[in-house]
């Protein structure tokens, strides 16, 4: 089970790694873009696109890295307070209820939209550059798959949890400073002394 787990985590960890790089591209493009449009006085037609699909490549596949982390948005007011299993419980209703039937759409409908892009080798319509979108487009039932590979390895973690009454150890990738900062005992950051905390 663990095995499992880990190896869907680490595939999330490396997609999410990967495209992080998206982040690059995108600010070299914008600041490509006000430099030639304010300084020399000759904007591009490829830019607008390029910040589009970067941002929305990114956003796509930062949903199974953020899962694999533990990192999205929580309303844990009430949550927290619970026990372990009772964690593990709730979350293992709340991936069956809501999770998985909106990423099985987003998968099935994304194949539809990707398959007809590919079908007409669509191109951007709000750009007189003509970029094409349907290697793009790709992106949507491909961040499906992998949000649903990622949600099954959440419900056997969930499973887990309900049984043990421990969560399983996450995959550790970046922490947060504030993280960081709480565990000043674990973590030594260079400058500061756990004195200093």
């Amino acid at each position: 089970m663990t095995k499992f787990v880990h190896a869907v985590e680490g595939l999330s960890l490396w997609v999410g790694r990967a495209f992080g790089w998206c982040i690059l591209i995108l600010t070299l493009s914008v600041s490509y873009e006000v430099f030639v449009r304010y300084v020399l006085n000759a904007p591009t037609v490829w830019a607008f696109d390029m910040m589009v699909q970067m941002y929305g490549a990114l956003f796509l596949m930062a949903g199974p890295y953020a899962l694999a982390q533990d990192s999205h948005v929580r309303g844990d007011v009430v949550y927290r307070l619970f026990s372990v299993k009772w964690q593990a419980r709730v979350d293992f209703l709340l991936y069956l209820l809501f999770f998985f039937p909106g990423i099985l759409a987003l998968f099935w409908y994304g194949w539809e939209i990707a398959s007809d892009s590919w079908r007409y080798k669509e191109v951007s319509w709000n750009s007189p550059a003509r970029i094409q979108i349907y290697f793009f487009k790709t992106l949507i039932p491909l961040a499906g798959g992998l949000l649903l590979l990622q949600g099954l390895a959440e419900l056997v973690r969930c499973w887990n949890a309900m049984r043990t009454g421990v969560w399983m150890e996450r995959l550790d990738d970046v922490r947060e400073t504030e993280d960081m900062l709480m565990h000043m005992d674990d973590v030594s950051i260079p400058g500061i002394t756990p004195s200093d905390k």
